[in-house]
């Protein structure tokens, strides 16, 4: 059973290295794209590390851990 409207790796487009000019642009450009938007990412990540989930001030100072 021979399927005959199958397309054969040659008349693929893509195979081979015989993609268009423009898709190997929009491929790098998607590429640089999302490696420049992982390292804004990181970035804020990095410059927001710290936790402050202390909510205690100088006349309340919160949850005190030591026993009484």
């Amino acid at each position: 059973m021979k399927l005959t409207d199958e397309p054969t790796l040659n008349t693929i487009d893509d195979y081979n290295n015989q993609e268009s000019p423009e898709k190997r642009k929009t491929v790098r450009l998607i590429i640089l794209g999302l490696v420049i938007f992982s390292i804004l990412l990181s970035y804020i990540k990095i410059s927001n590390d710290t936790v402050s989930d202390y909510i205690g001030t100088k006349e309340a100072p919160g949850i005190s851990v030591l026993p009484r």
